[in-house]
């Protein structure tokens, strides 16, 4: 079984996609959207899926800064490059930033800055798998599929509250 929902978040609408056992995508909605979403206000999280409402109370904590840990499970389609690539993205630690060159660094392969970019682009799972802690060599922002706003706004969000959070893990 798959469910597919959408969250209403501080930066708009995400489109959470998950099976019975992980998260297969958390995606930008366009913003022009007039769509019946997920408020993360709302407590009633029946009848969704053990995962669904797993995902939604890790993103109502990451949205509230009160964590940006998540322990949910996670299943994107990609070659084993593109898994190598985000499993490396995950280990990059809230409120850091990495190049590309460094993320290839990371790798083993410093030729393979492109085809991490690649990777890094074809990311299905927002947020979680944080693609948007990625950023140009000479520092600057830099490619994010929900826009350079949001990827700034997620940077400075995690910046704000990472003082005010004893442990992130």
């Amino acid at each position: 079984m798959t469910e597919a929902i959408e969250y209403n978040s501080p930066i708009g609408i995400l489109k959470l996609t998950c099976t019975e056992d992980a998260v297969k995508s958390v995606l930008f909605a366009g913003d022009d959207q007039d769509v019946n979403t997920f408020s993360s206000e709302q407590n009633n999280f029946e009848p969704l899926l053990p995962i669904t409402k797993q995902v939604i109370e890790e993103l109502n904590n990451y949205f509230a800064g009160s964590s940006f840990h998540f322990s949910v499970k996670l299943k994107q389609q990609g070659t084993a490059f593109q898994q190598s690539v985000w499993d490396a993205l995950t280990s990059i630690k809230p409120g850091i930033t990495q190049s590309y060159l460094q993320l290839s660094k990371s790798l083993g392969n410093v030729k393979a800055i492109r085809a991490v970019g690649t990777a890094n682009g074809r990311n299905s799972i927002a947020i979680i798998v944080p693609c948007h802690r990625v950023i140009g060599s000479n520092g600057s922002l830099v490619g994010y599929a929900g826009g350079l706003w949001r990827k700034k706004w997620l940077l400075e969000h995690e910046a704000k509250h990472l003082s005010g959070l004893q442990t992130l893990f």
